[in-house]
C-alpha cells in the first residue's frame, strides 16, 4: 500500500453530486479507493481510524442515494466521518485532520454545508435529526433547503438514555425520519448492557420480513463474520417475533439487519426507504470496525484511535517518554488502594482503556463497572454505591462528566455522598479540540456546597490525591489531571493522604506571589527561571485545592507581598474567582493589593497541539513571565489588567 493510493474513480468525485454520474457497478471500486485514501491520510495525521473504515460503503451509499446538503445526514459522535469529509469537498485538506488551522476530527457546521450538525459527544444524532425533520415540516428557513433527515448512530451510542428519549419522541410525532443503526458490536470498548444483548437476539432471527427482501432476504446470506455474530445470542427470547420488536413498539418501522459492507444490499434498501417511508424508519446495518485494514481489524479496539502509523505494518509512531502517563499513575495508585480496601470500586462510562480502569477490571472484576455510554447513570449508580457503604471512584473525562451534571448536583452533592470523581483529560487536550477540552469542571464543581476539588500539579501529587480521595468519607471529592505524560518527577512508592484544604509553598521569594492550581506549575517554574535572570524572585505556591481554599496560605501570601497572580487550566469562574472572592471579603483590595488571574479565555479553542492551544490561551511560561512583569510595572502594558 503506497502513501498515495491510486484512485481514478475517487479523483472524479469532488462533491456528492458527482457520485450521481457513477453507476452502481462502479461503487464497490469507489469504496475501495475511498478506504485506501482514508487509511493513507490517517497514517500521516493520526486520528480515529476504525470507525471510519467501518462505514465506507455506508457513506458511499448514503451520498449516492440521498441529496446532501439538502438531505441532512447527521453523524452521531462523528469520529467516523473522514470518508464523508473526503466525498464532500474536503479531500484536498484531509491531511490537515486534527491539526492547527486544519480540518476538525468531527463534523463542524462552520467547516462545511455538508455538516448540518456538529458533534463529538455521543447519542445526539436522533434528537438533532428529529429537529431537522420537524423544522422541515414547519417551513423553517435553511440555506441548503430541507429534505430528508437521516441520523447515523452506533450500537454503543444507541445504549445511551438520550437516544431513547429521542426515539420515544420521534415515535410519538411520526415525522418522516430515517435512523440508521450502525451496529459493529463495538463502540470504544466492547458493548455492554441489555441493548447489546437485544441486538444479538435480532441477529439470531430467522428470515426477514417481506419489506426486508430488498436486502437479500435471510441471515444465511450474510458473510461468515456476521453469521458468527448471530451465534453470540445464547438466550433467544422464547416466542419473540422476527424483527425489531423494541423499535416497532416505539413507533418505528424496522428494516434489517443488513450487511453494511455489501452495496448490493445497502442501495436497494436505502432507495426503498427513500421512496416509501412516511414516518420514522430504523435501518439496522451490520458493519465491522476497522474493515479493510488488517492492523485495525485485529486490534482489540478495532483501530479506534491511533497516532501516525506505518501504512504497511500499522505500527504507531509514538514519541517515547520516560515519564508515566497521568492515566497510568491514577490506575496504579487506585490498584494499590483497592488492595487494602475491599470497599473501593471503580465505575466508568464506556472508557475503561481511556481511564485506565481496564487494569482495575483485570485485577478486581467484581468491583469494576463499565456502564456503557451513560454518564448520568454512572454518576447516580456511584451515588447508590456510596450510600450502600462502598467507596466508589467514578472515572470520567472532564468533558464527559458535563453530561451527568444534574446527577452530580442532585444525587451526589445535595446528599453529601462520598463519591470520588477521577477527572481525566482536564485542561486543553490537543487534536480533539474544543469538544473534548476539560475546561469547565473546576467552575461547575467548586460552586457546589460540600464538594472538595483538587488538581494535581504533577504525577506524584496525583498519587497523593488518589490516597486522599480513598479516605475521604464526609462528602464528594474530585481530583483532576491532564492527558499525556507526567513531568518526570520522583515518584513515591505509595500516595500519602493530604490534609483537606491545605496547599504548599514550592519556592519562597520576595517580589510577587504566584498561586498555581494544576499542572501549569511546571510552566510557572520555567517562567521563574527567566524572572530570576531579571533579578525578580516570586514566591510560588501550589494550591492543591480549589475548594476548600487554603485561606491561611493565601492570606499569608497577601501579607508578605504586594501582588498575586493565580493560574489554572480552567475557565472563568473557577479557582481564580474563588480566590478573588476571598480577597474581596478580606478587604485586601481596599489597601491597594494587586491581583490578577490567568485562566482559559472566554472562547472555544480549536484543535492544535496542546502547546499551541496553551499559547493561544496565553498560559505558557512566556505569558506568565510577561504577566508578572506587567503587574510589577516592568514590562509591556497588561491590557487584561
Amino acid at each position: 500500500m503506497s502513501d498515495t493510493p491510486h484512485t481514478p474513480l475517487l479523483d472524479q468525485v469532488r462533491i456528492p453530486s458527482d457520485l450521481k454520474r457513477l453507476g452502481d457497478a462502479d461503487l464497490p471500486q469507489l469504496a475501495r479507493e475511498l478506504r485506501a485514501e482514508t487509511i493513507a491520510a490517517v497514517s500521516e495525521t493520526g486520528g480515529h481510524l476504525g470507525a471510519g473504515l467501518g462505514v465506507v460503503e455506508l457513506t458511499v451509499a448514503l451520498h449516492h442515494v440521498f441529496d446532501a446538503p439538502r438531505d441532512k445526514i447527521v453523524w452521531d459522535v462523528s469520529h467516523q466521518t473522514y470518508p464523508h469529509k473526503i466525498l464532500t469537498g474536503r479531500r484536498d485538506r484531509i491531511r490537515t485532520l486534527r491539526q492547527k488551522d486544519g480540518l476538525s476530527g468531527f463534523t463542524k457546521r462552520s467547516e462545511s454545508p455538508y455538516d448540518p450538525f456538529g458533534a463529538a459527544h455521543s447519542s445526539t444524532s436522533i434528537s438533532a435529526a428529529l429537529g431537522f425533520a420537524v423544522a422541515r415540516d414547519l417551513g423553517g428557513a435553511c440555506d441548503t433547503g430541507h429534505g430528508d433527515a437521516i441520523a447515523v448512530i452506533g450500537d454503543g451510542a444507541m445504549s445511551a438514555g438520550m437516544a431513547f428519549e429521542a426515539l420515544n419522541n420521534a415515535g410519538h410525532l411520526q415525522k418522516r425520519l430515517i435512523v440508521i443503526l450502525n451496529d459493529n458490536e463495538m463502540s470504544i470498548a466492547p458493548p455492554v448492557g441489555a441493548m447489546s444483548a437485544y441486538l444479538s437476539r435480532l441477529y439470531a432471527g430467522a428470515p426477514f420480513q417481506d419489506f426486508k427482501a430488498a436486502a437479500k432476504g435471510a441471515i444465511s446470506m450474510l458473510p461468515p463474520p456476521f453469521q458468527e455474530g448471530a451465534r453470540r445470542a445464547k438466550d433467544v427470547l422464547k416466542g419473540m417475533a422476527v424483527g425489531g420488536t423494541l423499535f416497532e413498539e416505539l413507533g418505528f418501522s424496522y428494516v434489517g439487519p443488513i450487511d453494511g459492507h455489501d452495496l448490493d444490499q445497502l442501495l436497494p434498501v436505502l432507495r426503498t426507504v427513500k421512496a416509501r417511508a412516511t414516518g420514522p424508519m430504523l435501518i439496522h446495518v451490520l458493519t465491522k470496525k476497522g474493515k479493510g485494514y488488517a492492523p485495525a481489524e485485529s486490534a482489540r479496539d478495532g483501530g479506534h484511535a491511533t497516532a501516525k502509523f506505518d501504512l504497511v505494518t500499522g505500527k504507531q509512531k509514538k514519541t517515547p517518554s520516560n515519564a508515566p502517563s497521568y492515566t497510568r499513575v491514577f490506575a496504579d495508585a487506585l490498584l494499590a488502594e483497592a488492595a487494602d480496601d475491599p470497599r473501593i470500586c471503580a465505575i466508568t462510562a464506556a472508557m475503561p482503556d481511556g481511564t485506565g480502569l481496564d487494569l482495575f477490571a483485570e485485577r478486581y472484576p467484581s468491583r469494576c463497572f463499565d456502564v456503557g455510554i451513560a454518564e448520568q447513570h454512572a454518576v447516580t449508580f456511584s451515588a447508590g454505591l456510596a450510600a450502600g457503604g462502598m467507596r466508589p471512584f467514578c472515572a470520567l473525562y472532564s468533558t464527559f462528566l458535563q453530561r451527568g451534571y444534574d446527577q452530580v448536583v442532585h444525587d451526589v452533592a445535595i446528599q453529601r455522598l462520598p463519591v470520588r470523581f477521577a477527572i481525566d483529560r482536564a485542561g486543553l487536550v490537543g487534536a480533539d479540540g474544543a469538544t473534548h477540552a476539560g475546561a469547565f469542571d473546576i467552575a461547575y464543581l467548586a460552586n457546589l456546597p460540600g464538594f472538595v476539588v483538587m488538581a494535581a500539579a504533577d504525577e506524584a501529587e496525583l498519587k497523593h490525591m488518589v490516597a486522599t480521595a480513598a479516605r475521604h468519607d464526609s462528602g464528594p471529592i474530585a481530583f483532576r489531571y491532564p492527558r499525556g505524560e507526567g513531568t518526570g518527577v520522583e515518584m513515591p512508592e505509595r500516595g500519602t493522604p493530604l490534609e483537606i484544604g491545605r496547599g504548599r509553598i514550592v519556592q519562597d521569594g520576595a517580589d510577587v506571589s504566584i498561586l498555581s492550581f494544576g499542572t501549569r506549575l511546571s510552566e510557572v517554574m520555567t517562567a521563574c527561571e527567566a524572572l530570576r535572570a531579571r533579578g525578580i524572585t516570586p514566591t510560588v505556591a501550589d494550591a492543591r485545592f480549589a475548594k476548600p481554599l487554603d485561606e491561611a496560605l493565601i492570606l499569608d501570601l497577601v501579607a508578605r507581598h504586594d501582588a498575586m497572580i493565580t493560574i489554572e487550566e480552567g475557565a472563568i469562574g473557577g479557582f481564580g474567582s474563588h480566590v478573588s472572592h476571598l480577597l474581596a471579603e478580606a478587604g485586601v483590595f481596599d489597601a491597594g493589593f494587586r491581583f490578577r488571574s490567568m485562566v482559559l479565555p472566554d472562547i472555544f479553542i480549536d484543535q492544535a497541539s496542546p502547546a499551541d492551544m496553551y499559547a493561544t490561551a496565553k498560559l505558557s511560561a512566556a505569558d506568565i513571565e510577561a504577566r508578572v512583569l506587567a503587574l510589577m510595572g516592568l514590562g509591556q502594558v497588561d491590557k487584561r489588567a
